[in-house]
């Protein structure tokens, strides 16, 4: 006999996997049935979280003092703050938003309107990061740390588009499931302080290893054309690169997270149970 699952507790107040599961369909739900101009603005404040994040990064990768691993994990740390603003204010991100492949799989809305919602948010992700990537050009942000900063981007966005696409794939595949991962603990989260850390780990891991962030890269790429075209760096970020790299995120995003969790935790926790 199939039973519906009330969200419980195991023990100290955390949710059970099970549970959890349950969570993620209901969010999903209720993302699902977001209308148009609200969840486009959601999106485009998310691509703008993303992006501030990414800034606080590029600050942290300009001070060429710092060892490579230093580096790396103080730059993670610094990139939270993207994922953090988005679970704690609330905001819709594509890379996120994988885990919405919950709600068809357990018959709560259609196919077609998933895809419309996943549309929807990455239009609005790349609006956010390109306005922001203006905003943090105007500000001349680039010219901190004697220009380092401006450096800091170019280099970044190099070594970007300087990857095969494949390898960018399997980046973003790494990347999408640590992030699908933050989200998924960070939905069964009570306070604040629940959300920070459900983001740190993941987030730090994904950006000390170099994984490929879809939404992440809308903003870093864009940032570093825009750098080029004003004369404020030199570098050899190009078009068709951006268009390799984002790509290859995009798609490698899609499968860490809709199939690796999303996909797979349905499997186990959301089969054989009746909507509840």
């Amino acid at each position: 006999m199939k039973v519906t699952e009330k969200p419980s507790s195991s023990y100290s107040g955390a949710m059970t996997p099970a549970s959890m599961e349950l969570k993620n369909e209901r969010v999903a739900e209720t993302k699902a049935k977001t209308d148009v101009v609200s969840g486009l603005v959601l999106s485009v404040m998310a691509g703008a979280f993303i992006s501030m994040g990414a800034t606080f990064m590029l600050v942290v990768k300009s001070d060429a003092e710092l060892p490579f691993a230093a580096t790396q994990l103080l730059g993670g740390f610094a990139f939270t703050l993207g994922l953090f603003l988005i679970l704690a204010a609330g905001a819709e991100l594509f890379t996120g938003n994988c885990l919405m492949v919950m709600g068809p799989l357990a018959g709560r809305f259609s196919w077609k309107r998933l895809f419309a919602s996943w549309a929807l948010v990455l239009l609005g992700n790349l609006v956010g990061s390109v306005l922001a990537a203006g905003l943090v050009l105007a500000a001349g942000v680039a010219s901190a740390n004697g220009g380092a900063v401006g450096e800091a981007a170019i280099t970044v966005a190099e070594g970007k588009v300087a990857l095969d696409w494949g390898v960018a794939f399997a980046r973003a595949i790494l990347c999408n499931t640590l992030v699908c991962l933050a989200v998924w603990v960070g939905h069964a989260a009570t306070s604040v302080t629940d959300k920070f850390f459900s983001a740190l780990l993941p987030v730090m891991a994904f950006m000390a290893a170099g994984f490929e962030h879809c939404v992440a890269n809308m903003f870093f790429l864009p940032y570093a054309l825009m750098l080029q075209a004003t004369g404020a760096c030199a570098g050899s970020v190009d078009l068709a690169g951006v268009v390799s790299n984002l790509t290859a995120a995009t798609l490698g995003n899609l499968v860490g997270g809709v199939v690796l969790v999303g996909m797979s935790y349905w499997f186990v926790y959301g089969r054989g149970r009746s909507r509840g």
